[in-house]
């Protein structure tokens, strides 16, 4: 067993059939996410909802947890990010390997903000099954230049990103929407307009008609 654990939100209805995983952002944890269920579960009434916590502490807030370090924000070597977010690629695969004996890939959606939408592209495009979707909020795509000879599974993308993001720059839902879509990757897009570092009711509503598409609920 993977040490990825994290709060929880059963299927409203009781009966799972489906599977929402939110993967939080740089200094946050699975707590920061998992309220989200709130609204999207009564339109997704047989899906439960995990929300893991990243591996390591925060190096900026103790208190939260990150999946790597950010050089630019606490002073670690490339080099020391750069093992970190290896390391935490292979746990997030695995943690999704055990997650798969219970709910199939293809009755699973990544939803990852910031850090965690980096998280959700890099592992869920080298699967290997395709998830449902993977829908990200304000982050970008690591590494665009592998991309293309490291790809295994090519589920649905859908990125959201505020036009006045101070944290990620908005330039990169472009940059990233062009190099998935590259690789054969049905990518989406949305922009919500006025909204910075965040996640804003207009685009969980696009996130939440992406997942009830691609899990197939109808209305």
């Amino acid at each position: 067993m993977t040490t990825l654990s994290g709060p929880e939100r059963p299927a409203a209805s009781g009966r799972p059939d489906s599977l929402v995983v939110f993967l939080h952002g740089y200094g946050a944890d699975g707590d920061d996410l998992i309220g989200l269920a709130e609204p999207l579960a009564p339109h997704l009434p047989d899906t439960r909802f995990l929300a893991p916590n990243a591996p390591q502490p925060c190096t900026n807030n103790p208190t939260g947890y990150q999946w790597f370090p950010i050089p630019w924000l606490d002073g670690s070597s490339p080099v020391e990010a750069s093992i970190a977010a290896f390391a935490a690629y292979d746990l997030l695969a695995r943690w999704l390997d055990e997650v798969a004996e219970t709910t199939p890939p293809d009755r699973t959606v990544l939803l990852g903000f910031s850090q965690g939408t980096m998280m959700a592209l890099q592992v869920g495009l080298r699967r290997p099954a395709p998830l449902a979707g993977i829908v990200g909020f304000s982050g970008r795509l690591l590494e665009p230049q592998r991309l293309a000879a490291e790809i295994t599974a090519r589920p649905p993308v859908l990125l959201i990103h505020g036009d006045q993001d101070p944290m990620v720059p908005f330039a990169s839902l472009a940059e990233a929407a062009e190099t998935l879509t590259a690789a054969g990757v049905e990518t989406r897009t949305h922009v919500s307009r006025g909204t910075g570092h965040g996640i804003a009711p207009d685009g969980l509503g696009h996130a939440l008609g992406f997942i009830r598409e691609r899990l197939g609920i109808a209305g």
